[in-house]
């Protein structure tokens, strides 16, 4: 059969996975295409990358039912005001996704689980069912809600959804407590019933926060300053020296170490200035996309997977202006919060909100991932009540592209599990 524009084909899923690629070579060869998928962001940019034109998407409205296995999924995707809290001097905004279980299967107690993505990642890679050796189960936000937790994917200042700021003015400062007032506004629809008007209240609920690379980072520093928490878990990242390691046998990149006095726009406060130097006198560099690949993503993962997820890398992922024009994956963002992404591998950048942590931890990496000494770790969290230390086989860097998702998944559950127990022991001591 010939294709081209006196053809219309319907493609449901169309937000990513082979439904995507169906809808991008369809509309390649001139068909109408309609895309179908409660994913509204990634159908967005689906849209984006082929011709408009020819696409047309659908999604459901704020609030929607996703059936998965045995259990109903609600989505709500909506903006926070933070403006006060991120005293920017200008509008702000946090975006996030809330997924709901039935009310039959909340959790007891009910967990709430607050989940950050990484530098260069949006919310996106929470709530998408992303490509890999594990496609098909569904999004991590989709798993533990089909558990009965309530899970809340978050946009940072400067990443996908939420509002976009001078890369200067979005430090720890602004970031965490922009977080920290858009999940307190969270908490309060969800205890006073307008978040949902047919979900039952949760009031005073067990907390977890959870952070992915960057996202690990400002986790920590939310807690530290604001105490958000009944746990956290610090996944990817490293409160001692969070360092992206290379295929065995390149050249080991190297990342500029800044002090916390001013935070970007000033190359004297490059503390590793003679690395660097001697770094930039070797010659030519792979594009850095292709050098993190191998600590990013395990062998099981497709190559055209890693090339697609990583290829915004390949451009500079602090310069909003080289990213203009391009499109990229919907867990992928071309922006970050910049003073925080530029900084956020110099070691021990954290380390005074690290200590200040006084609940349980969990450390998680994958088998190779950015942290040289894992078992070390604990000595970051001086204040922690316990810190447990998991490294899942099989798993690069971007946990949730693994073939064994599922298991790191697990052992997030048990975690969290392990947190209720722990406050409810503090309630009755108290």
């Amino acid at each position: 059969m010939k294709l081209d524009s006196s053809i219309a084909a319907v493609v449901t899923g169309g937000a990513s996975g082979l439904a995507r690629a169906s809808a991008t070579a369809l509309a390649a060869e001139g068909v109408k295409v309609a895309i179908f998928d409660v994913n509204e962001e990634g159908g967005k940019a689906v849209a984006a990358e082929i011709d408009a034109s020819r696409v047309h998407h659908r999604a459901g409205a704020g609030r929607r039912w996703r059936q998965s296995g045995n259990a109903a999924v609600k989505q709500h995707v909506f903006e926070i005001d933070v403006s006060e809290a991120a005293a920017l001097g200008e509008a702000a905004h946090v975006a996030v996704t809330v997924h709901l279980p039935q009310s039959e299967c909340i959790s007891d107690p009910p967990i709430v689980c607050f989940g950050k993505p990484g530098g260069g990642y949006s919310r996106g890679y929470y709530t998408c069912d992303l490509p890999g050796p594990s496609q098909g189960i569904g999004s991590e936000a989709d798993w533990h809600a089909e558990r009965g937790w309530i899970f809340v994917s978050v946009d940072h200042l400067g990443v996908g959804g939420s509002s976009l700021h001078d890369a200067a003015l979005l430090d720890y400062a602004a970031v965490s407590a922009a977080n920290s007032a858009a999940e307190a506004e969270v908490l309060k629809r969800l205890c006073d019933g307008t978040l949902d008007c047919d979900f039952p209240p949760v009031c005073e609920p067990v907390t977890i926060g959870i952070g992915q690379s960057m996202g690990g980072c400002l986790t920590v520093v939310q807690q530290g300053r604001f105490s958000s928490y009944d746990g956290i878990a610090v996944l990817g990242y490293s409160a001692v020296h969070t360092h992206p390691p290379v295929r065995p046998g390149m050249r080991q990149l190297v990342a500029p170490w800044y002090t916390r006095d001013r935070l970007i726009g000033d190359p004297s406060i490059v503390t590793n200035r003679q690395a660097i130097k001697e770094f930039m006198s070797n010659g030519p560099y792979p594009d850095r996309g292709q050098a993190m690949a191998w600590g990013f993503h395990y062998d099981d993962v497709p190559d055209e997977v890693v090339e697609s997820d990583l290829a915004h890398f390949n451009r500079d992922i602090h310069d909003p202006a080289s990213q203009a024009g391009h499109t990229t994956n919907p867990w992928n963002s071309l922006t970050t919060p910049g003073a925080v992404a530029q900084t956020c591998l110099t070691p021990g950048i954290i380390a005074a909100e690290a200590a200040a942590v006084s609940v349980p931890v969990l450390v998680g990496m994958g088998e190779r991932d950015t942290c040289a000494d894992v078992k070390g770790e604990a000595r970051a969290y001086l204040s922690a009540t316990s810190v447990d230390i998991f490294v899942c086989p099989r798993m690069g860097h971007m946990h949730n592209f693994a073939g064994t998702r599922e298991l790191f998944w697990q052992r997030i559950d048990r975690f969290g599990n392990w947190c209720a127990e722990m406050k409810k022991h503090r309630q009755i001591a108290n």
